[in-house]
């Protein structure tokens, strides 16, 4: 069995390996803007392959619990429109606890699942090509220098930033960039038709 579970290891890393390979090919060109813009890209390519995979990749699983969780939701809305504010509390109560609370809780828990495979995964895999293309003894190598920023404190104390820390910034940066292009153009979708 050890001997098995060696084998697949090891396939493991020759595959990891040709696949770091060839990003390293793919992205060279990338090395010709410098580390700090070659890893701000590297940030939006993974922010937008997250978006276009988190968008088309759907179970049928969530499909289903997310139309559950909604059917529901409008019996309990309809139930608290009730007359009676009484009845319609304890009927939205009933509901709760009869379906919705259940349906809620499976439909949070494949949307975690679902954000796990569409965005965490993507974002830690190329933190961690990140961490091994850019990692110090390869920024002097083709860089000149071992990290991204360096920093001097007024008590003299050096600060440097490395590859990773300035990946996770970029991808917070284009994050909140992407949130705030996404807002801007959903206000000017409800203007236009209100215009026109």
């Amino acid at each position: 069995m050890d001997e098995f579970l060696d084998i697949i290891w090891f396939n493991i890393i020759d595959v990891v390996h040709y696949l770091t390979g060839l990003l390293n090919i793919i992205l060279a060109p990338l090395n010709l803007l410098g580390p700090l813009l070659a890893i701000w890209v590297l940030a939006l390519i993974t922010v937008c392959f997250t978006k276009f995979f988190k968008k088309i990749y759907n179970t049928r699983r969530y499909g289903e619990l997310k139309k559950k969780f909604q059917h529901w939701f409008n019996i309990r809305q309809e139930a608290l429109n009730c007359e009676d504010p009484e009845k319609g509390k304890t009927l939205a109560k009933n509901i709760d606890q009869a379906k919705l609370n259940r349906i809620y809780y499976d439909y949070f828990f494949e949307g975690f699942l679902k954000s796990i495979l569409t965005t965490y995964l993507p974002v830690l895999l190329m933190a961690a090509y990140v961490n091994e293309a850019f990692k110090p003894a390869r920024m002097i190598t083709d860089f000149g220098k071992p990290y991204i920023f360096l920093f001097t404190r007024s008590n003299g104390e050096i600060i440097t930033i490395g590859a990773v820390f300035w990946f996770v910034i970029s991808l917070i940066i284009t994050y909140i960039f992407w949130s705030i292009l996404n807002t801007s153009h959903s206000r000017f979708i409800k203007k236009t038709p209100e215009s026109a």
